[in-house]
């Protein structure tokens, strides 16, 4: 087993950073579900476009702080880092939200 060990502040600080990173997207994702979900009305893609943004920012929110724990018990054990699924999984649902929103302007535009 890997000895616990201190690992270089660059590494744990660039963690830190993607950490924040991540707790700005979720803030920002959900403050365009309650705007979307306050200004466009209750019709049902409105309201599916702005559940898929408030759902976005908590995994963003969730995913990141799990992301930033896996980080730094890899960087403490001297393992590597591997790949994470949160930033993908998030990725996928922002292009879920503006196939929504694509949706949504065509089908106002008529």
């Amino acid at each position: 087993m890997a000895e616990d060990k201190t690992p270089d502040a660059r590494f744990t600080l660039a963690n830190e950073r993607t950490l924040l990173a991540y707790q700005r997207s979720a803030i920002g994702l959900m403050a365009a579900a309650i705007a979307i979900g306050h200004f466009f009305g209750d019709d049902l893609l409105v309201v599916a476009m702005a559940l898929v943004l408030l759902g976005t920012g908590a995994f963003a929110a969730v995913g990141g702080y799990l992301r930033y724990r896996q980080v730094d018990a890899a960087l403490r054990a001297g393992r590597p880092i591997g790949s994470g699924s949160a930033a993908h999984l998030v990725s996928v649902a922002v292009l879920i939200s503006l196939v929504l929103a694509a949706v949504y302007v065509i089908t106002q535009a008529g």
